[in-house]
């Protein structure tokens, strides 16, 4: 077992505190990665105050992992000491079920194995990269290509795969009208990669304080949310919406948006139900579903699709006794746009 500095959390009305965590030997096809940052995700927040249900303590967060890998398995084939890599929100999966073979392992029948709060398939409790070290199965280990540096690119594995992979799946690309509610985390991303496929994009928040932000990113239009007027304006507007918001929304009022065979997508994940009313999406074929980040190929080709496009998270960098104060801007939206933890603070 290998001993790391981390931050975590023993309870969930508790902040996080500094704390030592065992890492598992490394195995013949695991990978060992001296985690470099470490991006700072709503679903931390969620998953580590037990608003999603009780969570193992210490709970040690983190599922955007950027780092150098420091040693291999005696098996490893596809990385070697020194390559830059990095994790996301799933380190392993059953490997046998037709999602698992189909290169959709984050909707594996038996469940995919989180990267912190789960138990993998050695008995061992996943915990997350708000630490030094990580040892993962190398099948779920990506590349950072090297148009992208390690910071930029942490948020990248999960707020970039979840925006990604919907709009990839849902056809955003030339000639498409694409709204993304919330300018976020999530959003800012979801507004760069919609551009890079050639969408016509529109920004939705609740107010117009990030409306230059969104522009400069290449979004065409930005409303706010607030002004019951924009849902009027809108109405029939656009073939896709994203919805990246982790907070209770009217999803009636977004669906009356979309176009006759639009679809609404929900990436955002709040504790508490929404409900939905059936005569908006009768009445012209829309579609509402949601979308959970990606598979390990498509992380991959999402991160070559990001290095290509020159897209990279805005973010800002904090030392490691800065996280509780970031979580609380978290909750207030008060980041342009992901806190990123310098991990070498640990």
């Amino acid at each position: 077992m290998l001993s790391v500095n981390a931050y975590g959390a023993h309870a969930a009305d508790e902040p996080l505190v500094p704390l030592t965590i065992d890492r598992r030997d490394v195995g013949p096809k695991d990978v060992l990665i001296d985690i470099r940052y470490c991006g700072i995700c709503h679903s931390d927040i969620h998953h580590t105050r037990g608003e999603w249900g009780p969570a193992p303590r210490p709970a040690v967060p983190g599922h955007e992992i950027a780092g150098v890998v420091a040693a291999v398995g005696a098996e490893v084939t596809k990385y070697a000491e020194g390559d830059r890599v990095g994790v996301g929100c799933m380190v392993n999966s059953c490997r046998v079920c037709e999602y698992c073979e189909r290169g959709d392992e984050q909707y594996c029948v038996e469940g995919n194995i989180q990267t912190y709060g789960s138990t993998d398939r050695d008995g061992t409790v996943t915990r997350g990269g708000y630490s030094q070290k990580v040892v993962v199965d190398e099948d779920f280990v990506v590349r950072i290509p090297d148009g992208l540096e390690l910071d930029v690119a942490a948020p990248l594995l999960c707020a970039g795969i979840t925006t990604y992979s919907p709009l990839r799946h849902w056809g955003a690309g030339p000639g498409s009208q694409v709204a993304v509610v919330g300018m976020g985390g999530l959003g800012h991303l979801a507004v760069k990669i919609a551009v890079a496929m050639g969408a016509h994009v529109t920004v939705l928040s609740q107010t117009l304080s990030k409306q230059e932000d969104g522009k400069r990113l290449g979004a065409e239009a930005y409303y706010a949310t607030s002004d019951r007027a924009t849902f009027k304006e809108l109405r029939n507007r656009f073939d896709l919406i994203i919805n990246t918001v982790s907070a209770k929304v009217d999803l009636t009022a977004f669906i009356n948006l979309l176009k006759t065979d639009g679809a609404m997508i929900n990436v955002g994940a709040p504790p508490e139900p929404m409900p939905v009313a059936v005569f908006p999406l009768l009445l012209q074929r829309r579609t509402f579903a949601g979308s959970c980040i990606g598979g390990i190929a498509e992380t991959q080709e999402m991160l070559d699709f990001c290095a290509e496009h020159g897209i990279a998270a805005e973010i800002e960098t904090i030392g490691a006794e800065q996280i509780n104060d970031a979580w609380e801007r978290v909750m207030k939206s008060d980041v342009r746009y992901r806190f990123v933890i310098d991990t070498t603070t640990l």
